[in-house]
C-alpha cells in the first residue's frame, strides 16, 4: 500500500500526509528512519541533498543535524532538531534554519500483522503564502515524498523477493 501524498490547509499551515506499507516489522522499519544518514538515499537526486553534520549521529530528543540541498538550483543550508524520540513508534523533527517559514515532520510507525503502516505528517509554511506554495513548493513537496515511497521497496524487499 502507497498512498500518494497529499496536501490540505489547516490553521495557516500546509499539512502534507503520506502513507506507505511496508512489509517488514516495525523495530526494523524504525531503525532504518532512525539512521539520519538513510535520509540521503531517501531524497530524490535534484535535491542534491547531503548530510553535512560529522559522524555517528545519536538520535534522541534535542539531536541538532544540519544539511545542505538545492531547491531549484539554489544552495540552501537546513538544521533540524528531534523534538520528540519515541522509539519504535514514533519522533518528530522541526527546522531551526531553513527554506521553510515553518517545518515540523512526524514521523509515524504502525503495526499492521507483519508490515508497518508508516506516515509521514508535515505541517510547513512557505514565505509568499498559498500563491507560492500552489505554483512551486506543493508539487516539490509531493515529488519528494511520492519519490521517497517509490524507493522504499528497495530498502523492504517483500518476504517473496527476499
Amino acid at each position: 500500500m502507497s498512498n500518494l501524498p497529499n496536501v490540505e490547509r489547516d490553521q495557516g499551515d500546509f499539512v502534507l500526509r503520506a502513507r506507505a506499507r511496508i512489509d517488514q516489522p516495525r523495530a526494523k522499519v524504525f531503525e532504518f528512519f532512525a539512521n539520519a544518514r538513510n535520509l540521503e538515499r531517501l531524497t530524490p537526486d535534484f535535491l542534491q541533498f547531503k548530510v553535512l553534520t560529522p559522524g555517528e549521529i545519536e538520535m534522541r530528543q534535542g539531536a541538532l543535524i544540519d544539511y545542505k540541498l538545492r531547491v531549484r538550483r539554489i544552495p540552501i543550508r537546513w538544521r533540524t532538531e528531534i523534538t520528540a524520540w519515541d522509539p519504535p513508534y514514533s519522533f518528530e523533527d522541526n527546522q531551526l534554519k531553513g527554506p521553510y517559514r515553518k517545518w515540523l515532520h512526524k514521523h509515524i510507525f504502525e503495526e499492521d500483522g507483519h508490515s508497518t503502516i508508516m506516515e509521514d505528517i508535515v505541517r510547513y509554511r512557505v514565505w509568499g503564502g498559498r500563491l507560492v506554495n500552489s505554483l512551486l513548493v506543493q508539487r516539490d513537496v509531493q515529488k519528494i515524498f511520492e519519490y521517497r515511497s517509490s524507493v522504499l521497496s528497495s530498502f523492504f524487499p517483500t518476504e517473496s523477493t527476499q
